[in-house]
């Protein structure tokens, strides 16, 4: 028997669909962590003493964790179990900055899709990404091409 999979086929995105995924607090440890994975140890993440003298006034958390957490909140939506083929590209605009303790989570927007022809067995859906902050501040945009699956002939 196959296994039914929980995400969505390129046909059953929607243009307008929202989606949205719970929430994630930034922590120091995530700050921290990404650091040592990414080998960026820039002092207005990692320095308190430095960061209490920048505009921002304290410590903030890598705006490529923020990107980094989005993928995994998108993961936690559902709709790309099972059903995603690759992340095509990507565009990232940084707004804000995310700050130690922020909770975020992620607003997914349909905003096209594109089939090369009615026999491929895929297609791009590209979303619009939104990643807000527990005030509903939105501190990092973009939008993903995504190639899905299509729904077998």
């Amino acid at each position: 028997m196959a296994q039914e999979t929980r995400g969505r086929t390129f046909e059953e995105f929607e243009i307008g669909a929202k989606f949205e995924s719970p929430g994630r607090t930034i922590t120091e440890s995530d700050v921290v962590a990404f650091a040592g994975v990414s080998g960026d140890y820039t002092s207005l993440h990692t320095d308190a003493e430095f960061a209490r003298g920048t505009p921002h006034g304290r410590r903030i958390a890598h705006g490529l964790l923020g990107v980094a957490v989005a993928s995994g909140l998108a993961a936690r939506v559902g709709i790309f179990e099972g059903t995603i083929l690759a992340l095509k590209s990507q565009s990232i605009h940084y707004l804000s900055p995310i700050y130690f303790n922020d909770t975020v989570h992620l607003i997914l927007t349909v905003v096209e899709k594109k089939k090369r022809n009615e026999r491929s067995p895929r297609g791009l859906v590209t979303l619009q990404v939104d990643l807000t902050n527990q005030d509903g501040k939105i501190v990092t945009s973009g939008n993903w091409e995504c190639m899905m699956i299509s729904k077998p002939a």
